[in-house]
């Protein structure tokens, strides 16, 4: 869990953690320096429950690091991705770890809900595709918040220091090792949209994604291009 001036939200987030049905967790939470009152707020949380743990960056260094040096700190055989601000179902650890050890998948995803900065439902789902190859994820990226893999089967993934966008480098990434990744159509959590969150300005995002896609990925002009359109006209008319 990478945090920044989340103090307003994380408490709701971990409770969210704590609530699970699921109790074999651990929740690592790195501080990006934040300016406000995170780090107390986590602490109040690791007092109540040592499965919580908190590390702080030495410096203010982006969501990428943050995330990167969590996955260093982890050690569960699944890893489950959960932004600072959003939250999941009191069913969602037991329900996929379930799909998951079931089948034998080693990467999935859940359709979730949007709710707004005071957590009332915006009535919108985004609903998982059953089965997504690398060009699917390509197209669709997965809500952050509702990916797990597996780490002891696939290893734990890095990725670069890019400032928005890095949960999508990483699920790319992980799409070329296990090949498909599988989704729950049932919503198992909760995206929360902030008027001054990092991926709330669509507009900035544009550039992002063809850097994913023209430097990270090594895609053609034209493919690149048709990405691009894709996903603004998905943007545009609300289906993602």
């Amino acid at each position: 869990m990478p945090a920044y001036n989340c103090g307003d939200f994380i408490g709701t987030t971990l409770d969210s953690v704590i609530n699970q049905s699921y109790k074999n967790w651990e929740v690592i939470v790195v501080d990006d320096c934040s300016t406000d009152n995170t780090a107390g707020e986590v602490q109040e949380y690791i007092m109540k429950d040592n499965r919580i743990k908190y590390h702080k960056l030495e410096k203010n260094s982006g969501a990428a690091v943050a995330r990167n040096k969590a996955v260093d700190l982890a050690s569960g055989k699944y890893m489950a991705f959960l932004d600072s601000d959003d939250v999941w179902f009191p069913e969602k650890l037991t329900k996929q770890i379930g799909f998951m050890e079931e089948n034998d998948y080693g990467f999935t995803c859940t359709s979730y809900t949007k709710i707004d900065e005071q957590g009332e439902c915006l009535n919108r789902t985004i609903v998982a595709q059953p089965r997504r190859d690398y060009d699917g994820v390509l197209k669709t990226c997965p809500g952050n918040s509702t990916v797990i893999y597996n780490a002891e089967k696939l290893g734990k993934f890095k990725i670069p220091d890019i400032k928005k966008r890095n949960d999508y480098v990483m699920w790319l990434q992980v799409i070329k090792k296990e090949k498909y990744l599988y989704g729950i159509e049932e919503p198992l959590g909760s995206h929360r949209i902030r008027t001054e969150g990092i991926s709330s300005n669509k507009k900035s995002l544009v550039g992002y994604h063809w850097k994913v896609y023209r430097e990270i990925e090594n895609l053609s002009l034209l493919k690149s291009s048709y990405l691009i359109a894709y996903w603004v006209l998905a943007t545009v008319f609300k289906l993602r």
